[in-house]
């Protein structure tokens, strides 16, 4: 019993607060147990300080980040904020990587660019850009299989779908960078970039093309001929999808949890919790966190 309660007293909570807990769970609760309940009750004390300041009968407040987002949870996503396409983001589509991620790297399927157009277009999103090299409208060849071509025309009289320039010399095709047509689109735009190429060299160009790419990359899978973007693009501590394509949050984050230890936790990017001191921290990869530390 006392060691319960002189763990929980690290962790900030109030003696009265603990007691009344331990009395309620009986002195053989598991920690993780009492823990539950003292995150469930909330600090006594900041409930107190609330129904005081607003005259109205007290609500329960969890220890976490936001008073406000938790103290009415209640509210419809109506109320927040009014989501519509103005609010979401351009939508810039790496085209031959869709197509050859859905022809399982063995041909360009087309097939696989419409599947991520409609994801979008049901989504709500009409700022759509497709990029495809233009010597993609040559007839198929064994070595390089086209599938459902006439997707290409279909999607460009729709006004979707952009082809990159390219042209024959002397036999021989000059093709134009494609990829430096979707990330400058994008980068102009404040849009997503769709595609599962991390762009290395592009990076290496311009800083603030490096920042962007980290930041509005959204990768995919296809499972069969379903377009499956992750739910946390930007990994478990980042926004998630339906935040990434806003320009404006709707759907409040982090409804998990709060970490019971708060800043005393020592599992780092592990912990399954929430934590709101580390919410703003930049999702860099491990790379880049080593050649940060080995400047230092």
């Amino acid at each position: 019993y006392q060691a319960k309660m002189d763990f929980a007293l690290k962790l900030g909570y109030a003696g009265d607060q603990i007691q009344a807990v331990l009395n309620k769970l009986g002195a053989d609760a598991l920690i993780n147990d009492v823990l539950a309940e003292l995150v469930r009750l909330g600090n006594k004390s900041e409930s107190e300080g609330q129904s005081s300041a607003s005259g109205t009968t007290s609500t329960v407040v969890p220890r976490g980040p936001c008073p406000k987002e938790i103290a009415s949870p209640e509210l419809s996503l109506e109320d927040e904020v009014v989501d519509n396409s103005d609010n979401l983001r351009p939508i810039v589509i790496d085209g031959s990587n869709v197509a050859m991620s859905h022809g399982n790297k063995e041909g360009f399927s087309c097939r696989g660019i419409q599947l991520a157009v409609d994801w979008f277009l049901e989504k709500g999103h009409k700022d759509i850009t497709v990029f495809v090299p233009a010597w993609r409208k040559e007839q198929s060849r064994p070595d390089a299989p086209i599938t459902d071509q006439e997707i290409l025309r279909k999607l460009e009289k729709e006004k979707i779908l952009v082809f990159t320039p390219s042209r024959r010399v002397q036999g021989r095709r000059v093709v134009c960078y494609d990829d430096r047509f979707i990330v400058k689109l994008a980068f102009d735009s404040d849009g997503i970039i769709v595609s599962n190429d991390n762009y290395r060299d592009l990076q290496n160009e311009k800083p603030e093309w490096k920042k962007f790419i980290e930041e509005r990359l959204l990768m995919y899978s296809f499972v069969n001929d379903k377009f499956m973007p992750p739910d946390d693009p930007l990994g478990r501590h980042g926004p998630s999808l339906e935040n990434f394509l806003r320009k404006r949050p709707v759907i409040p984050e982090h409804k998990k949890q709060p970490c019971p230890y708060g800043k005393k936790c020592t599992y780092g990017h592990k912990c399954k919790y929430y934590h709101p001191e580390r919410a703003n921290q930049p999702q860099r990869s491990v790379a880049d966190e080593l050649r940060i530390s080995a400047k230092l």
